[in-house]
């Protein structure tokens, strides 16, 4: 039954890789993800398969963890003797209320408690809703993908959004196996999923010189828009990932960006290009 379980979380992977491929604008990979994604459907019972997708059309997640004893994917407290049903793992378990499938994460990615945290009160609109003057890194010392990955966990880590940094960057890398988040205009979208404790979380990193963040990358990536989603939060992930796409294709916006010296310049021209694009 792990291995199922596993399968349907590599399942949910692939169908997110190809949902942010379409917010993306960019379908060059979709020939390659739809392939991976039959030969998943070919593996697995296929009464499975078809109720799997049709959870993940209505929700984004049709798979998710059980934190603190609680459904992550609607917040549900789940009875005690479920859980321990879920942990067991010895068959497939469905949340009473949301119908998503259950299971108990390997390694547990969470947030600390929010006095814990730097971040300060959060705003109520735009992009301050997601990210935090803290979390802007106008010039990475990295020159290559991994390094860069883990200088910006570590700032998260640091500034008390989230726990563990080997683990985020773990899963973050895990990721990017799974298909690139680089783009051709030297953007890059990498993220983590299921970190929970928290909302939507953002972080963006500057490289102005640039940095190979995959072997077939056409040009070099300058920018990084790293976000830390919990699974409540996965659909409103495309909306911001269609929003900052759509404000950052504009090579204006990105050289303002990439002009910034500064935490405090990056963070008031972020949120100066994003104030019509994610409201």
């Amino acid at each position: 039954m792990k291995r199922i379980i596993n399968c349907l979380v590599q399942f949910q992977e692939l169908l997110e890789a190809r949902a942010q491929q379409l917010a993306l604008g960019t379908e060059a990979r979709l020939t390659e993800l739809d392939a991976s994604i039959a030969a998943i459907v070919k593996s697995l019972d296929p009464a499975l398969a078809r109720t799997f997708v049709r959870l993940h059309e209505r929700g984004h997640t049709a798979i998710v963890p059980v934190i603190n004893g609680a459904c992550t994917g609607c917040g549900m407290t789940l009875p005690i003797s479920l859980g321990h049903e879920v942990r067991a793992a010895t068959a497939l378990h469905q949340c009473p209320s949301c119908s998503r499938y259950l299971f108990m994460p390997d390694m547990l990615l969470g947030r600390r408690p929010p006095s814990e945290t730097r971040s300060g009160r959060v705003p109520r609109t735009g992009i301050a809703r997601f990210s935090s003057p803290q979390l802007m890194i106008p010039q990475l010392e990295a020159t290559e993908r991994d390094a860069a990955l883990a200088e910006i966990c570590s700032v998260l880590v640091r500034e008390g959004f989230v726990e563990k940094n080997s683990d985020l960057l773990e899963h973050a890398l895990r990721r990017e196996a799974i298909l690139s988040t680089a783009l051709d205009n030297g953007l890059a979208f990498p993220h983590v999923r299921g970190v929970e404790g928290g909302g939507l979380t953002l972080a963006l990193a500057l490289k102005p010189k640039g940095l190979r963040f995959s072997p077939e990358a056409r040009m070099l990536t300058r920018i990084i828009f790293f976000v830390v989603i919990p699974a409540a939060a996965s659909a409103f992930y495309l909306k911001l990932l269609a929003g900052l796409t759509k404000t950052f294709g504009i090579a204006e916006n990105r050289e303002k960006l990439l002009a910034a010296e500064t935490p405090e310049q990056l963070w008031k021209t972020l949120c100066q290009c994003t104030r019509r694009t994610i409201p």
